[in-house]
Protein backbone atom coordinates (compact mmCIF):
# COMPACT_ATOMS: atom_id res chain seq x y z
CA UNK A 1 0.00 0.00 0.00
CA UNK A 2 1.36 3.19 -1.13
CA UNK A 3 2.01 6.11 1.77
CA UNK A 4 -0.49 8.50 0.16
CA UNK A 5 -3.06 5.54 0.49
CA UNK A 6 -1.81 4.98 4.16
CA UNK A 7 -2.12 8.62 5.00
CA UNK A 8 -5.73 9.08 2.97
CA UNK A 9 -6.89 6.48 5.29
CA UNK A 10 -5.75 7.70 8.11
CA UNK A 11 -7.10 11.12 7.59
CA UNK A 12 -10.35 9.37 6.68
CA UNK A 13 -10.26 9.20 10.70
CA UNK A 14 -11.00 13.07 11.08
CA UNK A 15 -14.63 13.77 8.32
CA UNK A 16 -16.10 10.23 9.96
CA UNK A 17 -15.02 11.21 13.90
CA UNK A 18 -16.73 14.55 13.44
CA UNK A 19 -20.03 13.60 11.35
CA UNK A 20 -20.70 10.67 13.97
CA UNK A 21 -19.94 13.10 16.89
CA UNK A 22 -22.46 15.62 15.43
CA UNK A 23 -25.06 12.65 14.54
CA UNK A 24 -24.15 11.67 18.17
CA UNK A 25 -25.07 15.03 19.90
CA UNK A 26 -27.94 15.35 17.50
CA UNK A 27 -29.77 12.42 18.74
CA UNK A 28 -28.16 11.82 22.61
CA UNK A 29 -26.99 16.11 23.23
CA UNK A 30 -23.71 13.89 24.17
CA UNK A 31 -20.59 13.03 22.65
CA UNK A 32 -18.89 9.88 23.58
CA UNK A 33 -15.52 10.27 25.12
CA UNK A 34 -13.86 7.54 22.20
CA UNK A 35 -14.34 9.83 19.58
CA UNK A 36 -12.25 12.37 20.93
CA UNK A 37 -9.68 10.06 21.90
CA UNK A 38 -9.58 8.21 18.81
CA UNK A 39 -9.31 11.49 16.54
CA UNK A 40 -6.97 12.66 19.26
CA UNK A 41 -4.79 9.39 18.85
CA UNK A 42 -5.00 8.81 15.00
CA UNK A 43 -3.47 12.28 14.69
CA UNK A 44 0.14 11.44 15.11
CA UNK A 45 0.46 8.27 12.97
CA UNK A 46 -1.68 11.02 10.25
CA UNK A 47 0.63 13.67 10.60
CA UNK A 48 3.76 11.57 10.03
CA UNK A 49 2.23 10.10 6.90
CA UNK A 50 1.29 13.15 5.69
CA UNK A 51 5.34 14.02 6.37
CA UNK A 52 4.93 16.40 9.14
CA UNK A 53 8.53 16.76 10.71
CA UNK A 54 8.47 15.90 14.55
CA UNK A 55 8.56 19.49 15.46
CA UNK A 56 5.60 20.16 13.20
CA UNK A 57 3.93 17.59 15.01
CA UNK A 58 5.15 18.95 18.43
CA UNK A 59 3.57 22.16 17.41
CA UNK A 60 -0.02 20.76 16.69
CA UNK A 61 0.44 19.05 20.33
CA UNK A 62 1.29 22.41 22.18
CA UNK A 63 -1.28 23.98 20.09
CA UNK A 64 -4.28 21.30 21.17
CA UNK A 65 -3.07 21.73 24.46
CA UNK A 66 -3.61 25.47 24.63
CA UNK A 67 -6.83 24.87 22.99
CA UNK A 68 -8.09 21.96 25.71
CA UNK A 69 -6.56 24.32 28.75
CA UNK A 70 -8.74 26.77 27.21
CA UNK A 71 -12.14 24.69 26.21
CA UNK A 72 -11.54 23.37 29.73
CA UNK A 73 -12.09 27.01 31.06
CA UNK A 74 -15.12 28.02 29.08
CA UNK A 75 -16.57 24.08 29.97
CA UNK A 76 -16.18 25.36 33.86
CA UNK A 77 -17.59 28.73 33.04
CA UNK A 78 -20.78 26.77 31.62
CA UNK A 79 -19.96 28.18 28.24
CA UNK A 80 -20.13 24.44 26.03
CA UNK A 81 -20.36 20.84 27.22
CA UNK A 82 -17.44 18.70 28.21
CA UNK A 83 -18.25 16.48 25.04
CA UNK A 84 -17.91 19.95 23.25
CA UNK A 85 -14.64 20.94 24.61
CA UNK A 86 -12.82 17.76 24.18
CA UNK A 87 -13.93 17.62 20.45
CA UNK A 88 -12.78 21.13 19.86
CA UNK A 89 -8.97 19.98 20.92
CA UNK A 90 -9.01 17.05 19.53
CA UNK A 91 -9.65 18.88 16.27
CA UNK A 92 -7.59 21.53 16.84
CA UNK A 93 -4.52 18.96 16.70
CA UNK A 94 -5.36 18.35 13.18
CA UNK A 95 -6.22 21.97 12.36
CA UNK A 96 -2.83 23.08 13.89
CA UNK A 97 -2.71 27.14 14.26
CA UNK A 98 -2.35 27.53 10.95
CA UNK A 99 -6.07 26.40 10.38
CA UNK A 100 -7.47 27.66 13.45
CA UNK A 101 -8.90 30.94 12.17
CA UNK A 102 -11.23 28.95 9.20
CA UNK A 103 -11.80 26.60 11.87
CA UNK A 104 -13.13 29.16 14.37
CA UNK A 105 -14.74 31.26 11.97
CA UNK A 106 -16.40 27.87 9.99
CA UNK A 107 -17.56 27.00 14.04
CA UNK A 108 -19.10 30.45 15.06
CA UNK A 109 -20.81 30.97 11.74
CA UNK A 110 -22.68 27.22 11.92
CA UNK A 111 -23.17 27.47 15.45
CA UNK A 112 -24.88 30.98 14.97
CA UNK A 113 -26.96 29.60 12.02
CA UNK A 114 -27.88 26.28 14.18
CA UNK A 115 -29.38 28.80 17.24
CA UNK A 116 -31.38 30.51 14.72
CA UNK A 117 -32.89 27.60 13.77
CA UNK A 118 -33.42 25.82 16.66
CA UNK A 119 -34.90 29.17 18.27
CA UNK A 120 -37.03 29.27 15.25
CA UNK A 121 -38.26 25.21 15.42
CA UNK A 122 -38.62 25.73 19.54
CA UNK A 123 -40.93 28.93 19.06
CA UNK A 124 -43.21 26.95 16.77
CA UNK A 125 -43.81 24.39 19.72
CA UNK A 126 -43.66 21.26 17.24
CA UNK A 127 -44.05 17.86 18.59
CA UNK A 128 -43.01 14.82 18.12
CA UNK A 129 -43.03 11.30 19.52
CA UNK A 130 -39.26 10.49 18.40
CA UNK A 131 -37.43 11.04 21.95
CA UNK A 132 -34.47 12.45 20.19
CA UNK A 133 -36.30 15.20 18.24
CA UNK A 134 -38.80 16.02 21.09
CA UNK A 135 -35.32 16.88 23.23
CA UNK A 136 -33.55 18.48 20.29
CA UNK A 137 -37.08 20.53 20.08
CA UNK A 138 -37.09 21.28 23.63
CA UNK A 139 -36.24 24.85 24.69
CA UNK A 140 -35.15 23.85 28.54
CA UNK A 141 -32.16 21.58 26.40
CA UNK A 142 -28.96 23.17 24.54
CA UNK A 143 -27.91 23.00 20.92
CA UNK A 144 -26.31 19.94 19.88
CA UNK A 145 -23.23 22.12 19.10
CA UNK A 146 -20.95 19.51 17.54
CA UNK A 147 -22.66 20.00 14.69
CA UNK A 148 -21.37 23.64 14.30
CA UNK A 149 -17.53 22.10 15.12
CA UNK A 150 -17.85 19.67 12.78
CA UNK A 151 -18.57 22.25 10.03
CA UNK A 152 -16.26 24.67 11.27
CA UNK A 153 -13.57 21.94 11.30
CA UNK A 154 -13.94 20.26 7.86
CA UNK A 155 -13.98 24.26 6.12
CA UNK A 156 -10.86 24.15 7.71
CA UNK A 157 -9.31 20.88 6.43
CA UNK A 158 -7.70 22.27 2.72
CA UNK A 159 -5.83 24.65 5.25
CA UNK A 160 -4.30 21.50 7.74
CA UNK A 161 -0.99 20.79 6.56
CA UNK A 162 -2.07 17.11 7.42
CA UNK A 163 -5.36 16.92 6.13
CA UNK A 164 -4.45 18.78 2.33
CA UNK A 165 -2.06 15.84 2.36
CA UNK A 166 -5.13 13.31 2.98
CA UNK A 167 -6.93 14.52 0.09
CA UNK A 168 -3.87 15.34 -2.38
CA UNK A 169 -3.48 11.42 -1.74
CA UNK A 170 -7.63 10.69 -2.94
CA UNK A 171 -7.55 13.48 -5.72
CA UNK A 172 -4.35 11.32 -6.82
Amino acid sequence: MGGWMITSLLCLAFPLLLIYAAWHDVSTMTIPNWVSITLAAVFVPAAFAAGLSAEQIGWHLMFGAAVLIGCAVLFYLNVFGGGDAKVIAAASLWTGLGASAPFVFGMAIAGGALAGLLIVLRRMQIKSDKPWLSRLLSPEEGAPYAVAIAIGALLAAPASPVLAAGMAGIAA
